[in-house]
């Protein structure tokens, strides 16, 4: 039997405890559509693209991390923004956008997930408890090379991050967040940390990682936040007995 909607959402609602995050966005059903749910599309960013490859492969739930609906963008709905829309209502495809809550989740959080990826070990979380934390803390397996991290993340990632060099020691311990973080390296580097990995890079991340003597390696917004969704989505496909496919719209950023 396939599941309903509101279950779907009311799960999802209450196992992200979406009630504890003060977002940029509105987490949950972004747009509504058929009630009966057997198939769900994951994907990073609801972009054109990937509403089509979903709409071709019959989705009836499409589940992101980055939705629609940004603190500050405009309210009406045309042009890029009213043709999205529009797609998801001429085909009946709910959409389904979940942003701070599964950057945080201690079970399929983003940066849980990276640090499963990655063999990293997590000790606690920067600002609360893990699950409710934007930045997690922990270590290596064994103390490496910043090189060493650095071709590790390109491996594991497909991606070649950027490297921006603080210190010449080896890393072992370590604070990551996904997605676009560097506004965070300041608190880390107090905490005293070897290393920094995040999503994306400012100007100023430069002179701070080099000024503060952390290590700071931008891996991409994309591809540190591509095991989140995923992760969700195989845990909704389990729970409620539907199909799920992961589409990856690549970008470099």
């Amino acid at each position: 039997m396939p599941a309903s909607i509101s279950e779907i959402v009311e799960y999802c609602d209450q196992y992200l405890a979406v009630k504890q995050f003060k977002d940029y966005c509105p987490n949950g059903l972004q747009v509504a559509g058929k009630q009966q749910i057997q198939k769900i599309v994951t994907g990073v960013t609801a972009c054109q693209a990937l509403l089509d490859k979903a709409v071709a492969q019959n989705a009836d739930l499409i589940l992101v991390h980055h939705g629609y609906f940004w603190r500050g963008e405009q309210q009406q709905i045309t042009g890029i923004k009213g043709q999205r829309i529009k797609t998801l209502l001429v085909n009946d495809v709910n959409l389904l956008a979940y942003h701070l809550p599964l950057d945080a989740h201690a079970e399929v959080g983003n940066n849980v997930q990276l640090a499963k990826l990655m063999n990293w070990k997590i000790n606690a979380g920067m600002d609360g408890d893990v699950g409710e934390a934007i930045v997690l803390l922990g270590e290596t397996q064994t103390a490496m090379s910043a090189k060493q991290l650095e071709n590790d993340l390109s491996e594991k990632l497909n991606r070649q991050p950027l490297h921006i060099a603080g210190h010449d020691r080896d890393i072992k311990k370590i604070a990551w967040c996904t997605g676009a973080a560097q506004s965070y390296i300041e608190q880390v580097a107090a905490i005293g940390v070897d290393a920094f990995i995040s999503g994306e890079i400012s100007e100023q991340t430069v002179h701070l990682a080099r000024e503060l003597g952390i290590d700071y390696f931008a891996a991409g917004h994309h591809a540190t936040e591509s095991y989140g969704v995923q992760a969700l989505g195989e845990h909704l496909a389990e729970k409620f007995g539907v199909e799920h496919l992961f589409i990856d719209v690549q970008n470099p950023v």
